[in-house]
């Protein structure tokens, strides 16, 4: 059996409020659950923050025992400190228009 640790989605709808749950991999997403380990709010509140809570000793317990996080949860825990930070998949020309790129093509030749 392999555990998750993955978001299962709350809330409403255009209001999702997410849930950090210890999971076998075989569950669906808001089915059974094995432990409750924090919580996620996506949208802003008024101060402008997205706000996290997290039982920190359960999940670093849950990865010490081979846990594996899904990618979403992995970022947040990677902003909390818990894990290290993911490699970024920034592009060379990510921001840039077509008509950007191709002037720099023309331009090299």
């Amino acid at each position: 059996m392999v555990v998750r640790l993955r978001l299962a989605r709350f809330g409403r709808y255009k209001f999702p409020f997410y849930r950090i749950f210890a999971a076998d991999s075989r569950a669906p997403r808001d089915g059974k659950h094995l432990e409750i380990l924090g919580h996620y709010d996506p949208i802003p509140q008024k101060d402008g923050n997205k706000h996290v809570a997290l039982h920190v000793e359960r999940v670093k317990y849950w990865l010490s025992v081979g846990a594996q996080p899904s990618k979403p949860v992995a970022r947040i825990l990677s902003r909390a400190g818990i894990l290290p930070s993911l490699p970024s998949k920034k592009h060379a020309n990510q921001g840039m228009s077509k008509k950007t790129i191709k002037e720099l093509e023309t331009s090299e030749d």
